[in-house]
């Protein structure tokens, strides 16, 4: 009898309160468009944030709890954006930065009509990259971060030569004083790539763009384990846009002393289908340094490109065909209508291209590395030439180091563009 009464109460209340009052009230389907939005907004977020890119990653590995590659003691940041379906252009998708080692641009992934997704980076899975980056042995200094990815470089960009100091050392000079680096080059004087292969940041911010993101790594460098003049602070920051990838490097002299400084970005491009002898290149320079040796160390003379197999100023650049290259053009030249001196690396097959703009000023030098047999090509804004503090130099060359006083700073600023060649010219 009671639990009649109960029954009959229930139902009482549901025809009475809930289905007259409630539910025609607005009320639940008010709610429920509210909890829809909710979810919405929490999903964009993760989603910007590249936190549904590394649960598919997880996924595809088959192991709920496999570990998180940590590059120099630090997790990877992964910026993402969402591809416009139905556009038959080529646009960014991601970019892997390596932030416990040096913010190693470790891979940066496209959409190409007729080829999908693809990996514009010569680089391997997170994971071996880690394996490789163990900080030990032949990465002592970082090097491995030069065979991946593209590794930002301070306090100089490419090759230094001094004279053998102690073991594994090399004596470099400045304004009479010596400057102690660790040698990578085996029985050799050569330092190579600034130090900031290994150094990992000590602060690391990401934020969500309406069509991609950002990420700024922070490193209080100091005086680079007493290897450098002054201290130093540097500050990376990488965007992620649809048709480009912005980055940008600070030094700030934090010391007490002038520093002389110089800063680059060592990127690897990749050759998607291997096939280099299709590749075109333009390089904005008809001037370039004289090399020599195994180490590829300048000789103090700038060489004319005109005319010669080193000449890739013309419309469309040049056929890289079967060369061998390792090269800094110097002596940038900008058209009227440009932001900054424009290097292009194009590739007529897939119908895409890359193009590097120079947009500071202080950006003197392009090394350009393309090994004939390699599956890479690396093109090097940098603000030096090779050798900076090199005594091979006259003192009234300017070979690209900025002095900074204490208490100043300089920038490096270099836009990646993805662009089409699908009109079968190739671009201006």
């Amino acid at each position: 009898m009671y639990l009649a009464r109960i029954g009959q109460w229930f139902s009482t209340f549901y025809y009475r309160v809930w289905r007259r009052h409630v539910m025609r009230s607005g009320w639940v389907t008010g709610l429920l468009l509210g909890c829809v939005l909710v979810g919405l907004a929490i999903g964009y977020e993760e989603h910007m944030r590249g936190n549904f890119h590394r649960l598919k990653e997880k996924m595809a590995d088959g192991r709920e709890d496999a570990p998180v590659p940590l590059p120099g003691g630090q997790e990877a940041v992964a910026l993402t954006r969402t591809r416009l379906m139905g556009d038959s252009s080529p646009e960014f998708l991601s970019v892997t930065l390596l932030p416990g080692r040096g913010m190693n641009v470790l891979q940066i992934t496209a959409y190409i009509p007729g080829k999908g997704e693809v990996n514009l980076m010569a680089s391997p899975a997170l994971a071996s990259a880690t394996k490789a980056m163990t900080g030990m042995g032949e990465d002592a200094e970082g090097y491995a971060s030069l065979t991946m990815g593209g590794a930002f470089e301070a306090p100089w960009a490419g090759r230094i030569l001094g004279t053998p100091a102690r073991s594994g050392h090399v004596a470099a000079d400045r304004q009479e004083r010596a400057i102690i680096l660790p040698s990578s080059s085996s029985g050799g004087a050569v330092v190579r790539d600034g130090l900031m292969l290994a150094e990992p940041s000590d602060s690391v911010r990401t934020d969500a763009l309406p069509d991609g993101g950002s990420a700024e790594a922070v490193f209080h460098a100091g005086d680079f384990g007493g290897r450098w003049p002054s201290k130093t602070d540097v500050t990376i920051t990488v965007s992620l846009g649809r048709r480009t990838i912005d980055l940008a490097m600070e030094a700030h002299n934090a010391g007490e002393e002038p520093e002389p400084i110089g800063l680059g970005w060592d990127p690897r491009f990749a050759i998607l289908d291997g096939n280099r002898q299709q590749l075109r290149l333009r390089i904005p320079s008809e001037t370039r340094v004289e090399m020599r040796g195994r180490d590829r160390l300048p000789t103090g003379v700038l060489l004319r490109t005109e005319g010669t197999p080193y000449d890739f100023m013309a419309h469309g650049g040049a056929r890289l065909g079967t060369m061998d290259l390792d090269e800094c053009f110097v002596e940038l030249r900008q058209n009227l209508m440009d932001s900054g001196p424009i290097t292009e690396l194009s590739d007529p097959a897939d119908n895409y291209g890359l193009r590097l703009t120079a947009l500071s000023s202080t950006i003197k030098a392009m090394n350009v590395v393309a090994p004939a047999n390699a599956d890479f090509v690396s093109i090097e804004p940098r603000f030096n030439y090779p050798d900076p503090l090199g005594r091979e130099w006259r003192d009234e060359t300017d070979t690209g180091m900025v002095v900074l006083q204490p208490g100043q700073t300089t920038q490096w600023k270099v836009q990646l563009e993805l662009f089409s060649l699908a009109s079968g010219k190739l671009p201006m």
